[in-house]
């Protein structure tokens, strides 16, 4: 048993009868011993969140953008908290002097910037459903939103108003007004007022309300505030009804889990926008920063010039999701590969010194602050130099990535979890906590939770390790989905949301995702195969960026398709004299039966059974991407997808491994 111990029991478990799972113990954060953190005084919408704000930190920097000089970018260039309210107060009267009422859904479209916040706190003020529209998604998944969600105006990106044009005449059922947040072109006025429309750039729409009045609603903490479509894996997107209570809830359990592990936000931070703000965990993060007074700072909108952005920009806080991490983890151990024997040596000497120190509970700062100032110092300049806290959500973070960015980044490495139907977080893991390596920590303080076993794929909430699909309780989760009440009748059972994640409790109180629940098939010999555990075990050979595990009950042995990491591979085929360039590497029979090899020593050394090896591998030289829509925007594997896309490697893999 761990030492410390993050959670209490608050209810006792539950043995299975009337057909229901037994149901393990209820626990909740430890930080939350003497019940959840009381409302906030005077929060009772997204607004309040936003007008309070106002109130106190006037002058205090809010939005920022990167000045664009000659071509050439410059400095953040910032609007107050009170500059802000007077545009949003514009946009909010403009809105409903298109004829739109409380309750109205008004859609935003386009990469994070400063008038899409204004937009959302227009809706906010007014009593409307902001309903943002996937940055990554197609226009048929947008044509699909706005006619779902009956929108009625949309505020979107120069760049994307082409994008909404190609869902016409279908939405055009719905949509009445569009806002581009730049300039229109006459043609674009042409073709919207043949179909009836109404066109606006984003200066002429905030003119329309001149001289104009309208009352803000009175709003209630169960109001909804926001529709949130997820990009399901499989059908049409699901519309998450999130009210006011959800957002408001979330940001004081975040605020007492913050003060309690002496992190807490301040009116000093910065953040950097450039997660989407079409998700819910960035959604949440800027509330919790404008409930603080704190600054955002948007991002070019280019991932290649993403760390020249922090550079300038210098945040405290940086949030991300696996594959941006992943991305600077290869930066940086390649730049260390590439500096030299004796740079080398000194780096891996500092990094086995300062892990070792913390592995026996000293904290980051404490562990080996020498070798902070003369190896590690360079990567947290490269991260701007004020980072104190990066959180990763979204997906899992491979353990050796978070083990390696918590000992060089000379911050805190937090992993989360949580879904849009709970509010984002749900969980986090604690700072100076290494034993909370892979997982995604205790509970956050504001909801209860519990596992429910799961038999069919011998999951017990019961056993001494205790496993099975994750439940959550309170005031954070969503009120349903939007138009399917059937869909909500599914996950929300006795007050209980079920996530359809498998968990184990770890004896600190941490919680280790290990499966999915709906990710199970039988191979033909009836053993169940849990697919993601599986893909999370592989997952742990460091010369494979990305894997999918394949296999139905009319074959008795599993197959895959991976993403071979293009350094590991190259620097394989160097020492061992295999020639050719990358591409022709995955072809190579030898490269596969070498990574063959490595699946089959991971799957030895975590004691899979024997029909979970894999027996036949693709490797694929470009990463599964959304593009060809392998994946979701949160980098979930699309699995009909991946199966439609290489149905034809499948077919010669299977008859050629017979």
């Amino acid at each position: 048993m761990a030492e410390k111990n993050f959670i209490i029991e608050i209810e006792p478990a539950k043995e299975a009868k009337d057909g229901k799972p037994s149901r393990g113990p209820v626990y909740r954060s430890v930080f939350a011993k003497d019940g959840f953190p009381p409302p906030i005084e005077g929060l009772d919408s997204c607004w309040d969140i936003f007008r309070m704000s106002v109130e106190k930190y006037p002058d205090n920097k809010m939005l920022g953008r990167r000045e664009i000089v000659d071509g050439k970018p410059g400095k953040y260039v910032w609007l107050t908290y009170k500059q802000v309210y007077d545009l949003v107060m514009k946009v909010g009267i403009s809105i409903r002097s298109c004829g739109i009422e409380e309750g109205g859904r008004c859609g935003i479209y386009g990469a994070n910037s400063s008038e899409w916040i204004m937009s959302m706190e227009a809706c906010n003020a007014h009593g409307l459903h902001c309903v943002p529209l996937y940055d990554t998604l197609g226009a048929g998944a947008v044509e699909f939103i706005i006619c779902h969600a009956e929108i009625t105006i949309v505020f979107v990106e120069e760049k994307k108003i082409s994008e909404v044009l190609k869902t016409f005449p279908n939405t055009t059922k719905y949509l009445r007004t569009i806002v581009s947040f730049g300039q229109v072109t006459l043609e674009q006025k042409k073709e919207v007022e043949k179909f009836g429309l109404a066109i606006y750039s984003w200066d002429e729409f905030l003119l329309l309300g001149d001289n104009k009045q309208f009352n803000l609603p009175v709003k209630k903490k169960s109001d909804i505030c926001t529709i949130m479509y997820t990009s399901g894996t499989t059908g049409d997107p699901k519309g998450v009804l999130i009210s006011n209570n959800s957002i408001v809830t979330l940001i004081a359990g975040v605020k007492r889990l913050l003060e309690s592990v002496n992190e807490a936000l301040t009116v000093k931070d910065v953040y950097l926008s450039y997660l989407p703000l079409a998700h819910i965990f960035d959604r949440v993060i800027e509330e919790c920063f404008i409930n603080h007074g704190a600054s955002i700072g948007f991002w070019r909108g280019d991932v290649k010039l993403l760390i020249e952005d922090i550079g300038e920009l210098k945040p405290t806080i940086f949030c991300a999701v696996p594959r941006v991490l992943d991305r600077i983890y290869s930066g940086l151990t390649q730049k260390i590969s590439s500096g030299g024997f004796l740079k080398h040596t000194l780096f891996n000497v500092a990094y086995s010194y300062k892990l070792r120190n913390m592995r026996k509970g000293h904290k980051h700062v404490e562990a080996a602050p020498l070798c902070d100032k003369i190896v590690f110092s360079k990567v947290k300049q490269g991260l701007g130099g004020n980072v104190r806290l990066i959180l990763s959500g979204a997906a899992p973070l491979a353990s050796h990535v978070e083990a390696y960015l918590r000992v060089v980044a000379c911050c805190h490495v937090l992993q989360g979890y949580g879904l849009t139907e709970t509010c984002a977080g749900s969980f986090v893991s604690l700072p100076n906590e290494l034993d909370m390596l892979g997982t995604v920590g205790p509970p956050v303080p504001n909801v209860d939770v519990c596992l429910e076993s799961v038999p069919e794929m011998a999951y017990d909430a019961l056993s001494s390790t205790p496993r099975g699909e994750i439940c959550i309780r309170g005031d954070t989760l969503f009120s349903g989905y939007y138009k399917r009440e059937d869909l909500t009748k599914e996950v929300l059972v006795d007050e209980w949301f079920h996530t359809g994640d498998i968990g184990e409790w770890q004896p600190n109180g941490s919680m280790k995702i290990v499966d999915r629940k709906k990710n199970i098939f039988k191979l033909s010999q009836g053993e169940y195969v849990a697919v993601e555990n599986l893909e999370n075990v592989y997952g742990l050979v460091a010369d494979i960026d990305s894997i999918w595990i394949y296999g139905n009950s009319f074959e008795s042995f599993l197959i895959a398709v991976a993403n071979p990491n293009k350094q590991a591979l190259e620097h394989w085929a160097e020492e061992n004299g295999v020639p050719g360039d990358f591409n022709s590497l995955c072809e190579n029979p030898k490269a596969k039966e070498h990574l063959l090899g490595e699946l089959a020593r991971i799957g030895k050394e975590k004691k899979l059974k024997g029909f979970e090896f894999v027996k036949a591998i693709h490797l694929d030289p470009e990463p599964f991407d959304m593009d060809r829509d392998l994946l979701t925007p949160t980098f979930k594997k699309k699995r009909p997808q991946l199966l439609k896309y290489y149905q034809n490697v499948i077919d010669n893999m299977y008859k050629s491994a017979k």
